[in-house]
C-alpha cells in the first residue's frame, strides 16, 4: 500500500473524515496487533497516538471494521484465484484426457470396420477358416503392448544405455499421453479442484499397469526430487541403490538403480527390479523421469544377482511434470510392471495380477505423498500436540516398515527360522543380531536389557472368504477386546523396561482394561490414521495386580474406505511408553488383509456393523445402492498376521511357546469374527450377522418396546408390533436418545445398542458403541443418582432420572431434561439388558 497516494473517507451522519498517512500508518500498526480492538483500547489508541487526536472513537471503530472486511475480502479473493488456477489446470487436463479417449475411439471404430471386412470375406460361419480367429488374436496383441526386441548394447557404452533411454521415453510418453495402453477409468476417482486427480488401470495389456494425472502446489523440481526418493512413500521398497550415474548431453541424466521390494505375505517370495532410470527436460519445458528394466532383450549391463528374491520387469514407466500456470505443477505417472505372477501359488495370483491393487499401492500413494507435502509446507496442516507433520509421518513410515521386515524375514537381516511344534500354522523366526535390523530402529531399547536375547516374531497367513478388508480391519480396530490379550500386551509394553514381566499364557477373554483411541495425524484423503491407544488397566485380584496399569500403543490404520477397489487394510501397532519419544523404539505387530480375486476390483458394497442396516433391507423395503445383488457377493482375501516379542536368552524356549500359543488364539478369533460379519448368504434380508450372544435387530426392539409397556403402563411406539419390521423402524427413528447396556455386576456396564438419536448423542458408531461404558458417560452426579436408583430398578423394573450432564465419546458435554431407565426382558421374563432414554438432549 502506497501511503503517500492512500486517502480514506468515511461517512458518519454526513461526515467525511480524510486521514493523512501518517495516521493510516499508525492504526495499521494496531491492526496488526489486533484486529479488532476494544473500546478502551481505542480511546487508549487516540490518548497515545497525538496525530489522531482529530478524529471521533466512532470514526475509529468505523475504519476498524472496513479494515477487517477489506481483509476479509482480500482473502477470499486469493482463495477464489487458487481455485480458479486448480480449475483452469483441472480443465487442461480433462480435454487432454477427451483428446486421448477420442483417439482410441478412432482406433477402436477403425479395428471394428476392419473386423467386419473380414468377416464379410469369409466363406462360412462354419468353416474351420481361422482367420477371423487370427485377427483378434492379433488385436489382442496390439492391445498387450509387447516390448519391441533389441539387440544387445554395449554394457560399457553410453550411447549405447542413451539409445535405450530414448527409446523408454518414447513408449513411456506414449502411455502418459497416447493410446499405447488401453486405459479404464477407476470408478470412484472423481476429478475435480481438491480431488486426487484422475486414476486409471490398464485392461488387456501385458504385466499391469495404472495412470494418474493431478495437480499439486509444488514447482516441477521438488516434485521430482520426491518421486525418485522412493522409499518414502512406496511402502512395499526395502531399499534404492542407484549404482551408477551417466550424464548425457541434453542436461539429463541416466541411472542404473537396483530395488527390492517386500512381499505382502508370507506366502511367496519378495520381488527386486533392475532398471535404468533416464531424467530430461523436454521442449515445452517439461520434466521427465522414465525408467524400465535392463533384459536381455532391452539391452543393458547384468544386474546384481540375489538369491531370496524374484526379478521382477518395469515396463517402460515414469512421471511426467509440467510447470501450471500460477504455480504448482501438473503430474501424469504410469506405473507398468510385470511382477512373474506364474512363480506364486496359483491362489495368490490375483494378488500379481491386479492393476488396482497396483494403482493403490503405487501409483496412488505417490500422488498423495506428494500432496500431503505440499499442504505441510503451505501450513494448511495443523500441528498435532506440537509435533511436526514430518515426524508423523516418520512414525507412520517406522510402523509399516518394521512390519514389513517381521512378515519377510530376510536372511540378510538377521532373522531365522525355527523347527515347528508339528504343525505348520505358526512360523517362529527369530534374529539375535538387531544391529542388522533396517535402520536399528531397536537398537536404543534392547540395549537396555541386561541380558538381551533377540527378537521373536510368530506369524501366519490365511485366506478369508467373504470378508470386505476394510470391514474386517475397521473391526479389529474397533474391538481389540475381541481378540487380543491384556497380559501379552503387559509383556509386550514390558519390553521398553529393564525387568520385563513375566511371560504370559495365551488365554480367550484375557482382556479385563478398556482401550482409548487418541488421534494423532491422518493423511490428506484419510486413507490412513496415527492414533495412539491407551489401554486402560484394571486389577480385580490380587494376581492381576500387574495389569492395572495403562499401557500405550502407537497404532497405523490405512484401508478403511470399503469403496477404494483393490485396496488393502491394515492395522499395524507397537508399544511405547507415555512420552512418546521422536525417536522411541518401535517393534511393530499387527494384521494386513488384501483382496485376491479379480472380482474384488469391482466397487465393494457398502456394508455396516450396525444394526439399523435392516431398516433398509427389511421385508418389502427398498435397497440401498450397492446393496442390490448380495449373493453375488463373494471376494477372498489373503490375512497375514504377525507378532513380535523380546526375549532374554534364558526364556527364549518359553516366549517361542506363548507367541504361537497366542497366534493361535488370535487366528481362531479373527476366523470367529470373520464368520460373524460376512455377509449371510442364505438370510441377507436380514442385513449382516450379529456377533454370537446378540439379539437380532428386530427381536432386540420389541423386547425394548415390550418391556417399557410393562414397566411403565404406557406405549413408547405407536405401532402394531405384529407389522414386520415396524417397530425398529420407529425406535431407530424416535427422536429422544434410546440406549441399551448390559447389567452383568462383574464389570461396569458397557452400551450395546442404540438408535440414531442415540449415537449422534454418543458422537459415534454402533461398532464403536460397544467399546463405551456407562460409567464413561455420565458425570459424578449422574453416576450418583444411578447408583440411588440401581436397587430401584432391578426391583421396581423401571425409575425417572432428573435433568443432569453426560459426555459423548468425543469429550463433549450433553445437557439432557430427564432420562427414563428400565430393565429389558427376554421372552422368557429372564433379565437382558438396561435401556435408557434421554429426553430433549442437547450439546452443552
Amino acid at each position: 500500500m502506497a501511503l503517500s497516494m492512500h486517502r480514506e473517507e468515511q461517512m458518519d451522519s454526513s461526515k467525511y473524515v480524510r486521514y493523512t498517512p501518517e495516521q493510516v500508518e499508525a492504526l495499521e500498526r494496531v491492526y496488526t496487533e489486533c484486529p479488532k480492538p476494544t473500546s478502551l483500547r481505542r480511546q487508549q489508541l487516540i490518548r497515545e497516538c497525538p496525530i489522531l487526536s482529530n478524529i471521533e472513537p466512532k470514526q475509529i471503530k468505523v475504519w476498524f471494521q472496513n479494515r477487517r472486511c477489506r481483509e476479509k475480502q482480500r482473502k477470499e479473493a486469493s482463495r477464489l484465484q487458487t481455485v480458479n488456477r486448480k480449475l483452469t489446470a483441472m480443465n487442461k487436463l480433462l480435454m487432454e484426457e477427451n483428446d486421448r479417449l477420442q483417439k482410441q475411439v478412432s482406433h477402436l471404430v477403425y479395428e471394428n470396420g476392419y473386423m467386419r471386412t473380414q468377416l464379410v470375406h469369409t466363406p462360412s460361419a462354419t468353416t474351420t477358416d481361422t482367420s477371423c480367429e487370427s485377427v483378434v488374436v492379433s488385436g489382442q496383441q496390439q492391445q498387450q503392448n509387447p516390448t519391441p526386441q533389441h539387440p544387445q548394447r554395449d554394457a560399457n557404452s553410453p550411447a549405447g544405455l542413451l539409445a535405450i533411454a530414448e527409446e523408454t521415453l518414447a513408449e513411456f510418453l506414449s502411455k502418459a499421453t497416447g493410446t499405447a495402453v488401453d486405459w479404464v477409468q477407476m470408478i470412484g476417482m472423481k476429478p475435480g479442484p481438491d480431488s486426487i486427480g484422475i486414476v486409471a488401470v490398464s485392461r488387456n495389456c501385458s504385466g499391469i499397469a495404472a495412470r494418474a494425472c493431478g495437480l499439486v502446489s509444488l514447482e516441477p523440481t521438488k516434485v521430482a526430487e520426491i518421486l525418485k526418493d522412493r522409499p518414502s512413500w512406496f511402502r512395499d521398497c526395502r531399499c534404492l541403490d542407484v549404482l551408477s550415474v551417466i550424464p548425457t548431453g541434453n542436461g539429463g541424466r541416466i541411472e542404473l538403480i537396483y530395488m527390492q521390494t517386500y512381499a505382502p505375505t508370507t506366502l511367496a517370495s519378495a520381488r527386486d527390479f533392475w532398471t535404468l532410470r533416464y531424467t530430461t527436460n523436454l521442449e515445452d519445458g517439461s520434466l521427465v523421469i522414465c525408467e524400465r528394466s535392463l533384459t536381455s532383450s532391452t539391452g543393458g549391463p547384468p544386474g546384481p544377482p540375489a538369491t531370496c528374491f524374484v526379478r521382477a520387469d518395469m515396463l517402460p514407466s515414469g512421471y511426467l511434470i509440467r510447470p501450471c500456470d500460477g504455480g504448482g505443477s501438473i503430474i501424469n505417472i504410469v506405473d507398468h510392471i510385470d511382477l512373474d505372477p506364474w512363480s506364486v501359488p496359483e491362489v495368490l495370483r490375483p494378488l500379481y495380477e491386479s492393476s488396482r491393487i497396483l494403482a493403490q499401492k503405487m501409483t496412488m500413494a505417490s500422488l498423495r505423498h506428494i500432496r500431503q507435502i505440499a499442504q505441510e509446507a503451505s501450513g494448511e496442516i495443523q500441528y498435532t500436540g506440537g509435533r511436526q507433520p514430518a515426524v508423523l509421518r516418520t512414525f507412520s513410515q517406522r510402523l509399516c516398515r518394521g512390519f514389513n521386515v517381521a512378515v519377510n524375514g530376510f536372511l540378510d537381516d538377521g532373522w531365522s527360522i525355527l523347527g515347528s511344534d508339528g504343525v505348520e500354522d505358526v512360523t517362529i523366526a527369530i534374529n539375535s543380531n538387531p544391529a542388522k535390523f533396517v535402520g536399528s530402529q531397536y537398537n536404543n531399547a534392547l540395549t537396555m536389557l541386561p541380558t538381551y536375547g533377540g527378537v521373536l516374531c510368530a506369524k501366519a497367513s490365511m485366506l478369508l472368504q467373504d470378508v470386505p478388508p476394510a470391514l474386517l480391519v475397521r473391526f479389529l480396530r474397533e474391538h481389540r477386546s475381541e481378540w487380543a490379550d491384556y497380559a501379552v500386551d503387559a509383556y509386550s509394553a514390558a519390553s521398553l523396561k529393564a525387568s520385563p514381566y513375566a511371560i504370559p499364557y495365551a488365554r480367550p477373554g484375557g482382556f479385563p482394561g478398556t482401550q482409548v483411541i487418541l488421534p494423532l495425524a491422518h493423511t490428506v484423503e484419510h486413507e490412513e490414521f496415527l492414533e495412539v491407544v491407551r489401554l486402560e488397566g484394571h486389577a480385580f485380584s490380587p494376581e492381576d495386580l500387574a495389569l492395572s496399569r495403562d499401557m500405550y500403543l502407537l497404532q497405523l490404520c490405512s484401508g478403511l474406505d470399503e469403496n477404494a477397489a483393490g485396496g488393502c487394510a491394515q492395522l499395524v501397532f507397537a508399544p511405547i511408553d507415555e512420552t512418546c519419544a521422536d525417536d522411541a523404539p518401535l517393534l511393530p505387530s499387527g494384521f494386513r488383509v488384501i483382496p485376491l480375486d479379480p472380482k474384488s476390483d469391482k466397487p465393494s458394497v457398502n456394508r455396516t456393523l450396525d444394526l439399523a442396516s435392516t431398516l433398509e433391507v427389511g421385508s418389502g423395503g427398498a435397497r440401498p445402492p450397492g446393496e442390490a445383488d448380495l449373493n453375488s457377493y463373494n471376494v477372498r482375501s489373503v490375512l497375514t498376521i504377525a507378532f513380535q516379542f523380546t526375549y532374554e536368552n534364558h526364556s527364549r524356549d518359553n516366549v517361542t511357546v506363548m507367541a504361537r500359543q497366542y497366534v493361535r488364539t488370535v487366528v481362531s478369533s479373527v476366523q470367529r469374527v470373520a464368520m460373524a460379519i460376512a455377509p449371510s448368504r442364505l438370510n441377507t434380508h436380514l442385513g449382516p450377522k450379529q456377533l454370537p450372544g446378540s439379539p437380532e435387530a428386530l427381536t432386540l426392539s420389541r423386547w425394548i418396546c415390550r418391556s417399557y409397556r410393562i414397566h411403565i403402563g404406557t406405549d413408547l411406539l405407536q405401532v402394531d408390533s405384529r407389522v414386520g419390521d415396524a417397530v425398529l423402524k420407529q425406535l431407530w427413528n424416535h427422536s429422544d436418545a434410546i440406549l441399551c447396556c448390559s447389567v452383568k455386576t462383574n464389570i461396569s456396564p458397557v452400551f450395546t445398542f442404540a438408535n440414531q438419536a442415540g449415537l449422534d448423542m454418543l458422537e459415534t458408531t454402533l461398532v464403536s458403541l460397544q467399546d463405551i461404558m456407562l460409567d464413561k458417560v455420565l458425570d459424578e452426579a449422574g453416576r450418583k443418582v444411578l447408583l440411588s436408583e440401581f436397587s430401584k430398578i432391578m426391583q421396581q423394573g423401571f425409575a425417572y432420572l432428573p435433568a443432569g450432564i453426560c459426555v459423548s465419546s468425543m469429550g463433549r458435554p450433553i445437557s439432557y431434561d430427564q432420562a427414563i431407565a428400565w430393565k429389558v426382558l427376554a421372552d422368557d421374563n429372564s433379565s437382558h439388558c438396561l435401556a435408557f432414554m434421554f429426553l430433549n438432549w442437547s450439546f452443552v
